[in-house]
């Protein structure tokens, strides 16, 4: 699941840029920095940690979702993928202390390589996705979840900085191809039939790209006929973070999930590195710098 915290909405608008350039990324670990925020993997298992209490901060604390007594006592979010993954942060540098003081946004990051290593993605838990990269035996894929902001940080600048993070990993690792589930609060996915149903008849994953709920957990996207739908009305009603992955040039998987610990309904996010829209290739830059440098 991803807890829909992150806007991408403020991103500005700019001309068309040249899609699927792979250039190299800065050889520093700071992937991007604005005035006092800076966005890197985590370096030690002391800064996963930290983001672990982030994580449970916003999950648990103030959206509850249920965790077992162990991570409840220690007041962190955890699960065994955290030990395979990469942990993208967002710190804010002003704030004395160690680094582990000053994370205020993570994002999990796992490649392909990786989690056929290791016991497969995440995902795989709700979504068919093994058929799904099947279908692309030579494309590279990497699931992005876990996302979360600490509250006074949801601005304009720390997405800013998560997407850059994400967009210069996947350029440093050459993948392909990113996935993940985003999510609606609550566990009656018909609260949530406009906008459900819109994803479902607009931005359905089709042909090569096409994946599905888990059968047995499949709950149908089709609430509504396509010609009862107010598309401004359903866009508005987008939790956040799926409305910013929409702009990326994004599709979604067909049905949903419930997920009753996390209290959430999910669906698969799927964007082929291909289909970003060429402003955000420009904005970001086709080789991540536009954070990349000095504080701006």
């Amino acid at each position: 699941m991803a807890i829909e915290l992150l806007d991408s909405a403020n991103v500005v608008d700019t001309s068309q840029a040249c899609i699927g350039t792979k250039a190299a990324v800065p050889t520093t670990d700071v992937l991007g920095r604005i005035a006092n925020l800076e966005t890197r993997l985590a370096r030690t298992a002391s800064e996963i940690d930290a983001a672990q209490a982030v994580r449970y901060k916003v999950f648990v604390e103030e959206m509850k979702a249920q965790v077992g007594p162990e991570a409840d006592r220690r007041k962190r979010d955890v699960d065994s993928w955290d030990a395979i993954c990469d942990h993208l942060l967002v710190l804010d540098t002003s704030i004395e202390g160690d680094a582990e003081d000053q994370i205020v946004g993570t994002y999990r990051l796992l490649r392909q390589d990786v989690a056929e290593r290791s016991g497969g993605f995440y995902s795989s838990s709700e979504f068919a996705i093994d058929a799904l990269l099947a279908r692309h035996p030579t494309k590279r894929f990497m699931e992005l979840g876990r996302s979360c902001v600490l509250p006074d940080y949801r601005t304009k600048r720390t997405v800013e900085l998560l997407w850059q993070g994400n967009w210069a990993y996947a350029l440093k690792y050459g993948m392909d191809a990113m996935f993940g589930c985003g999510s609606f609060p609550g566990v009656v996915p018909a609260e949530h039939a406009l906008a459900l149903s819109f994803l479902h008849h607009n931005i359905r994953a089709r042909d090569d790209w096409a994946v599905s709920a888990r059968p047995e957990l499949h709950r149908t996207m089709d609430l509504m006929p396509a010609e009862a739908i107010n598309a401004k009305k359903a866009l508005a009603a987008l939790p956040p973070l799926i409305k910013g992955y929409m702009r990326l040039g994004a599709m979604v998987g067909d049905g949903a999930v419930v997920d009753h610990a996390f209290r959430t309904t999910d669906v698969l996010i799927v964007l082929p590195i291909s289909n970003i829209s060429g402003r955000y290739l420009n904005y970001y830059g086709a080789d991540a710098g536009r954070f990349g440098g000095a504080a701006s």
